[in-house]
């Protein structure tokens, strides 16, 4: 079931590349972007998270932390994140549960590959609460950043 704006974020615990566990209710009181990511390494995914990277102090202005996930080992996230310097937090949803509770998830992705999760935004605010939500059903586009600082913006 996709989730849409309005829902309360599901909560999860998923490791970090440090092997903490992240709780995204240990956020509360602040925005939190959430982008899930097909697989580390691949031309979109460097594009996208080495694009919030970049952009960083923007969302840090906006009282926003972000968290990437995919379905990828700690082990490959961290490697992935020390070569591109990303400034926050990887986390490995290996178990694939996380990209299914907000409707992220490919059964079927390339190769014949199973169980990924879908590139996606999702804003959560400080409440906990979706303020924003987009679900790409193609691999190869971006969310639309624009509306995610725009939504952070509104908060």
């Amino acid at each position: 079931m996709a989730l849409k704006v309005g829902d309360q974020a599901p909560n999860f615990k998923l490791f970090n590349t440090d092997k903490a566990e992240i709780n995204l209710a240990d956020y509360r009181g602040k925005n939190v972007v959430v982008l899930f990511f097909p697989l580390a390494f691949t031309g979109v995914c460097t594009a996208e998270l080495c694009q919030m990277r970049d952009d960083i102090a923007t969302y840090s202005g906006l009282n926003a932390e972000i968290l990437g996930i995919s379905v990828d080992s700690i082990f490959t996230l961290g490697k992935f994140k020390a070569e591109q310097s990303l400034p926050f937090n990887l986390l490995s949803d290996f178990n694939k549960e996380t990209a299914q509770a907000y409707g992220a998830y490919y059964d079927t992705f390339v190769f014949g590959m199973q169980g990924v999760a879908k590139r996606s935004a999702f804003v959560v605010d400080a409440a906990g609460i979706i303020k924003y939500a987009e679900v790409l059903e193609s691999a190869g586009d971006l969310p639309n950043f624009d509306a995610v600082k725009a939504t952070l913006e509104s908060l």
